[in-house]
């Protein structure tokens, strides 16, 4: 699912299932920990506006395992960067997300 599809569903969504989108546009593994660190991280940098939001992941809501055991893997962590958020996917927003350095890719 492509940012823009992601937004259609509802404008503000949890660094999660941003992320995953995200990866998903460039072709790249979205299950790597510290990725999605330097992601929280240059989503901070970038004066986007985000709320801390407790995200409970599961089979029941259609998540695959991978996103369960990933959801899982980032809520284990003591790092601040592996929590999840809220963002309002404006404009704006998803084209500071396409800019990230996704696994090096630039």
């Amino acid at each position: 699912m492509t940012l823009d599809d992601l937004r259609k569903k509802v404008i503000y969504q949890n660094t999660l299932d941003i992320w995953i989108s995200a990866c998903e546009e460039k072709n790249t593994l979205w299950n790597e920990a510290n990725e999605y660190k330097k992601f929280i991280d240059y989503l901070q940098t970038q004066n986007i506006n985000m709320k801390k939001f407790p995200l409970c992941v599961n089979e029941s809501d259609n998540s695959s395992p991978d996103k369960v055991k990933f959801a899982e893997i980032l809520s284990e962590s003591k790092d601040p960067s592996h929590a999840t958020f809220t963002v309002k996917l404006s404009d704006s927003t998803i084209e500071k997300i396409r800019k990230f350095d996704f696994l090096g890719e630039n």
